[in-house]
């Protein structure tokens, strides 16, 4: 009897643990829960915690709600002046309403392919609203942001916020690489033989100006040269005048002697007659000069 008693009570302990089991759950902090009653949600847990539920006819849904990434698969864009691009986009993304996100999409693999989509979609949007130039050498930081924002938007209707949306690769198809890079090549050759014609028009300014400056120096220099030459032959003049004064018929007996010693040199024949002044002080014995004393 006693036997029998203790194992009714095992019986009535294990089937409420069972019960207690059955009509209890965790929500982890990383998780939100949804409770689903007969194929509708009834509830929804956002809290972590131990949470109550109606056993056996209640199944409960768990969803990450932490930060995730989605890698997408590189797609073909076209750009505003009609030059394709290959862009590869990722995105940072979370779940911010785990009953739209359960009743939309259920699980994490259709959310990642439902985002996919609206980035794909907005990225081709945005960017096709831009030139390639634009995109290469432009303001990405807005192109990226609006792109974030529209995208964010588009998601909101699944229970999924968008935190950012990153481009990590955009390139040219490899047929139009070489055309565009031979543009871009002639481009910068052009302004580079702008830059040459400008700088050599501005060497010749300078070297214009240089020669005019000179020039006028030099002008100027001539003048204050010749001005004092022209001073100081006035003051040789003067002073030659005053010495002659003093004894006129030595100077010009000096002035004969110079001559004759430039004019009669070896080898040198005049054919001049002796009555000439030239020779006059050649036949007097001695010159008939009157020498002062110049004091």
């Amino acid at each position: 009897m006693r036997s029998f008693s203790t194992n009714l009570l095992l019986i009535a302990g294990a089937v409420l643990v069972g019960i207690i089991y059955l009509s209890t759950f965790i929500v982890d902090r990383t998780q939100f829960a949804v409770e689903i009653r007969l194929g509708d949600p009834v509830s929804v847990h956002m809290e972590p915690g131990l949470k109550f539920k109606m056993p056996f006819l209640t199944k409960v849904f768990y969803v990450d709600n932490r930060l995730l990434s989605n890698d997408s698969d590189p797609g073909s864009v076209f750009t505003e002046d009609k030059k394709e691009m290959i862009v590869d986009a990722y995105s940072k993304w979370k779940v911010s309403d785990p009953l739209k996100f359960y009743e939309t999409v259920r699980s994490l693999a259709g959310a990642q392919s439902r985002l996919d989509d609206i980035i794909y979609s907005q990225t081709r949007e945005i960017l096709g609203k831009h030139t390639l130039v634009e995109i290469v050498s432009g303001n990405r930081r807005d192109i990226r942001e609006t792109i974030t924002t529209n995208s964010r938007k588009a998601a909101e209707s699944f229970g999924i916020e968008v935190a950012d949306v990153r481009i990590k690769r955009a390139d040219l198809p490899e047929a139009n690489s070489l055309a565009v890079y031979g543009r871009m090549e002639a481009e910068r050759r052009r302004t580079a033989k702008l830059y040459r014609s400008e700088g050599e028009e501005r060497s010749l300014e300078i070297r214009s100006a240089a020669d005019r400056d000179r020039v006028k120096i030099m002008a100027e220099a001539n003048k204050i040269a010749e001005e004092l030459k022209g001073t100081a032959d006035a003051s040789a003049t003067e002073i030659y005048a005053s010495a002659y004064q003093l004894d006129p018929d030595f100077f010009e007996f000096q002035r004969s002697h110079d001559a004759y010693r430039h004019s009669l040199r070896e080898d040198t024949t005049l054919l001049l007659s002796s009555d000439q002044p030239f020779f006059r002080f050649l036949k007097e014995e001695e010159p008939q000069t009157s020498r002062k004393q110049i004091e």
